[in-house]
């Protein structure tokens, strides 16, 4: 039988490195791609970033290949649309085909964690271009081609606060309107496509990760004191759910559900504990 595959955005860390791995646990010969190509060139470009991060694609590409499975590391930028497109072209290029597409990445520069009235049009129009439409155009680069193959698994991580309004504002444990209105607008792509491909074998699912304990949030807790003070799942807890929808034949069911990761993970046994 020919080797299935998958496509992970994001992957030089967090859920996204997790979810390649796991992937790769399961069978999968695995592509992935980010913009942090090489070790100790990742910096966390947020708010109130300007520190150091671990993760690149090098090394999720070889803890993928320690499984025994294929790794295809691609260079991508959620900003340059083509290389987004370029990215599902080379998966076929070199691989002849794709099962799996799990967009994980996230714009992660400045306008995340900001009020509304600090927030420039310009970071709207920056989030929604890197969190929706470019997304959307990788979607577009990838289902023609899974639907004439008979069809596959697109898994849309999304986010809580694409479904849930604040208890506070910013900087009260509260979070940004450009972040969350894009995760919101991308949120609601998966129910709509799974309604129009229906019978065409393929499954799409929104995964809400919950609160994830990522290398960029550990630096950040370190350097500010805040080690430890919020407890949070490890990146491998969604990643296991993902693994999941992309290898049983029950994901079917959840064709466009939201699937709340750690609660799915806990109830299906598919990780140690971790709470």
């Amino acid at each position: 039988m020919t080797t299935r595959t998958a496509l992970v955005t994001g992957a030089s860390r967090g859920i996204g490195k997790a979810t390649a791995v796991a992937l790769a646990a399961a069978g999968l010969d695995v592509a992935i791609t980010a913009r942090t190509v090489h070790e100790g060139e990742g910096v966390d470009d947020s708010d109130h970033g300007g520190r150091a991060i671990p993760g690149s694609l090098d090394t999720t590409a070889a803890l993928i290949e320690a499984q025994g499975r294929r790794a295809l590391p691609i260079a991508m930028d959620l900003l340059d649309r083509a290389s987004m497109t370029a990215a599902a072209d080379r998966v076929y290029d070199e691989w002849g085909r794709l099962d799996v597409l799990v967009n994980n990445a996230v714009h992660t520069g400045p306008g995340s964690m900001t009020r509304f009235d600090a927030t420039d049009l310009e970071v709207f129009e920056t989030k929604l271009l890197a969190n929706v439409v470019n997304q959307i155009a990788l979607i577009k680069a990838v289902l023609p081609r899974m639907v004439a193959a008979g069809g596959g698994t697109i898994v849309d991580v999304t986010s809580a606060v694409a479904i849930n309004d604040p208890h506070a504002p910013v900087g009260e444990g509260g979070w940004g309107s450009a972040y969350a209105v894009s995760k919101g607008a991308f949120h609601r792509l998966a129910g709509i496509l799974a309604v129009e491909y229906a019978g065409t074998g393929m499954v799409f699912v929104n995964v809400e990760p919950g609160f994830v304990v990522t290398e960029r949030m550990e630096v950040n807790a370190k350097a500010t004191g805040l080690d430890g003070v919020y407890p949070g799942a490890p990146p491998s807890v969604p990643a296991a759910t993902i693994a999941w929808l992309a290898t049983d034949p029950g994901a079917a069911e959840l064709n466009g559900t939201t699937v709340t990761a750690q609660k799915f993970a806990k109830d299906r046994g598919l990780h140690d504990r971790w709470w």
